[in-house]
């Protein structure tokens, strides 16, 4: 970023007052009657009722909107361990999306923690004032047992975003890919460069979708994974092959398709020109993905790519995700959200790009035409048909698999 760029950003985030959200109150507070129900005496006729009936509170308070959105700190952005009170513009940022998108509200919690275990209990005790929890920028592999053991002990949803938000973006643009390079996914060749978060989530959920576990090459910063090493996590072990291979450009060599969440620069137009026809680039490492897309594309002209950047096509942006994935989860009171929800959500947003593009994401875009094709295989993040589409999904994946405490929302449309 350039100094004047840089700087924007910091008057962004301080003027005319610090920070990007706030608290509004929804009641009217004019008068003293209005004074008196919102607090003392009033307030005690719903704390009544609340102690008798905990079920109540989603009726008389806020929990059933409302998500903490929670770090330690540990891996922001990729800035890496800055703590957690650094991490509070990312969480604030993220509880602006969350409202601006779906009408999610957020507190925003950074805790000071110790331990996997203290950080643990410390959002299992803070977890009455919420109806879902978004764990956010957290280092692995503590992030897959924070999310597990969290959702183990919660009544609520309990969603690490940097694993399955990402994962989920990434299988639905995967599919489409899949679809226009005439390519099935069981029966492709994925290598995954990354094995933290987002890279075992993501082909975690490319297995419930149907690639096999024997086709995936993960890589870590010592090479393959596979099954003669012994330095591996267990995260890491369940998707260590039988190969002969040991580095990135052994693997690369007749994949169909190459998923990057790691860092810049590491692929390079050989490894590239050695992977199958039709290759399916998804360089995601933001800003400098793992290949320069021009490289990239200069290299094959039978390519379909994607990056995280918002000045390429085929952004893989997971605002497309989370909100809405929380929307319908909170719609419903669903108790967590199961990989069926997150498959839902995969197929809903591989289904609009599939449609025709209305004039309104034209416009907010300043481009002519859209559609269907090599350069968009993902929903635009400003398309608000997004709202109308994933939700009813989620809600509805919720109740077919027992995970939802409230019936279908009258208000949805009808889903078979």
């Amino acid at each position: 970023m350039s100094k004047d760029v840089k700087q924007q950003a910091l008057d962004y985030h301080s003027q005319p007052k610090p920070g990007k959200i706030a608290i509004e109150i929804t009641k009217s507070c004019e008068t003293q009657q209005d004074l008196s129900l919102a607090y003392t005496p009033g307030v005690a006729e719903p704390v009544r009722a609340i102690a008798s009936n905990p079920e109540l509170a989603y009726e008389y308070t806020a929990v059933g909107n409302l998500v903490g959105v929670i770090t330690d700190g540990t891996a922001v952005l990729g800035l890496g361990n800055v703590g957690a009170l650094a991490g509070k513009p990312v969480m604030e940022g993220k509880g602006v999306l969350f409202k601006k998108f779906a009408d999610v509200d957020v507190f925003d919690i950074e805790i000071n923690a110790d331990s996997t275990e203290e950080f643990i209990n410390t959002i299992v005790n803070i977890a009455p004032t919420f109806g879902g929890i978004n764990l956010e920028d957290i280092a692995a592999p503590s992030c897959f047992e924070i999310e597990e053991k969290l959702q183990a002990r919660l009544n609520i949803p309990v969603f690490h975003d940097d694993q399955h938000g990402t994962a989920i973006i990434i299988c639905a643009g995967l599919i489409n890919a899949l679809h226009l390079q005439e390519k099935t996914i069981d029966a492709v060749k994925i290598v995954c460069i990354g094995a933290g978060s987002a890279g075992i989530a993501s082909m975690n959920l490319l297995v419930g979708l149907g690639a096999k576990k024997e086709n995936i090459y993960l890589i870590d910063r010592n090479g393959v994974i596979h099954d003669e090493r012994d330095d591996l996590n267990k995260f890491k072990k369940q998707f260590a092959i039988h190969t002969s291979d040991r580095t990135l450009a052994d693997a690369m060599k007749n994949a169909d398709v190459m998923i990057g969440v790691s860092g810049p620069n590491i692929v390079d137009a050989e490894m590239l020109q050695s992977m199958a026809e039709k290759p399916i680039v998804f360089a995601l490492s933001n800003p400098d993905p793992e290949i320069n897309r021009d490289v990239a594309v200069n290299s094959r002209d039978d390519i379909i790519m994607a990056t995280g950047r918002s000045d390429y096509p085929n952004q893989v942006n997971n605002v497309l995700g989370f909100p809405f994935i929380f929307r319908g989860a909170l719609d419903v009171r669903a108790s967590a959200i199961n990989q069926e929800m997150q498959m839902a959500a995969v197929y809903a947003l591989s289904d609009l790009a599939r449609e025709p593009v209305p004039q309104s994401v034209l416009d907010a875009y300043k481009v002519d035409s859209m559609e269907f094709g090599k350069d968009y295989i993902i929903p635009k993040p400003l398309d608000p048909r997004l709202m109308d589409t994933v939700p009813p999904r989620i809600a509805k994946a919720a109740v077919d698999t027992g995970v939802a405490q409230k019936p279908y929302p009258p208000h949805y449309p009808p889903i078979k």
